[in-house]
């Protein structure tokens, strides 16, 4: 079956690159000030007003009626987790999930945080998933398909080591849309899918789990949690396919250069 694959101009990656960045310092404030005692209301506060000021507006918000500006998922929390009062402890792992759209093109990533110490199962589940995502990335290039992206992660993660990959939730094209196709699964064959084409945008994002792969979701209709109610992680970064080796537009280094001069957050995995 064919997928409609909007290839963008280099101009218009240019474009997109200005709003992964944008979400990048976006991730990377949020770095800076996290810690045990705050809540993710607070965070989400702080990122609307952080996306404002830059003259975008958070993707998110009123997207399918989601009622915040970022998701915040803690713990057992896969994806989609709302933002609450709810103050954060010592040893939670938080996933921020931000969208932007700045200049009419959508940015869109997600890190996940350590707060202070953790059992060294978490901090390896965080590094693998973390790895997991650059592997898949290496795989985003002119004339692979979208399964070799899909095996690539779920290969690593599975295989050798042994955690669950979510089957309900995947990866996407991005662009004008928040979401266009096609979609990027975390699991798959090699050589299957649509093949890739020069400068089609992809949100590639593993959601691994510690336990089962086993999902469900919540009674309001968003907030994603595996069902033994063991931790997961999940990591996404904004790709563009090129030839020899795939342009990643957002940035972890600015996120990681904040969280390690945070004493609050665990940055030991790396």
């Amino acid at each position: 079956m064919d997928v409609m694959m909007f290839c963008k101009t280099d101009s218009e990656v240019q474009l997109m690159k200005e709003s992964a960045l944008l979400v990048s310092n976006s991730l990377a404030e949020v770095a800076k000030v996290l810690r045990a005692g705050m809540t993710t209301l607070q965070i989400d506060k702080m990122c609307n007003e952080y996306i404002r000021d830059h003259k975008a507006i958070p993707s998110f918000f009123q997207y399918r009626g989601y009622p915040h500006n970022i998701c915040a998922s803690v713990n057992d929390v896969v994806v989609h987790g709302f933002p609450d009062n709810k103050p954060l402890k010592e040893g939670d792992v938080v996933s921020i999930d931000i969208g932007v759209i700045l200049n009419g093109w959508h940015g869109d990533h997600a890190y996940t945080f350590v707060l202070g110490e953790a059992d060294t199962t978490v901090l390896q589940l965080v590094k693998v998933t973390k790895d997991s995502l650059y592997l898949g990335i290496e795989k985003a290039i002119v004339n692979n398909r979208i399964g070799d992206i899909s095996f690539a992660i779920q290969d690593y993660v599975e295989r050798k080591h042994q955690y669950g990959v979510v089957r309900e939730l995947v990866g996407h094209g991005l662009g004008k849309q928040l979401h266009e196709d096609p979609q990027v699964p975390n699991y798959g064959k090699r050589g299957s899918g649509p093949r890739l084409k020069e400068n089609l945008v992809l949100a590639i994002e593993p959601m691994i789990t510690l336990g089962s792969r086993e999902i469900f979701t919540d009674d309001d209709g968003w907030t994603v949690r595996t069902r033994d109610g063991k931790t997961a992680v999940h990591f996404e970064h904004d790709v563009c396919v090129k030839k020899n080796k795939a342009l990643v537009l957002s940035d972890y280094s600015i996120i990681e250069q904040a969280e390690k001069g945070n004493q609050n957050l665990n940055s030991s995995y790396y």
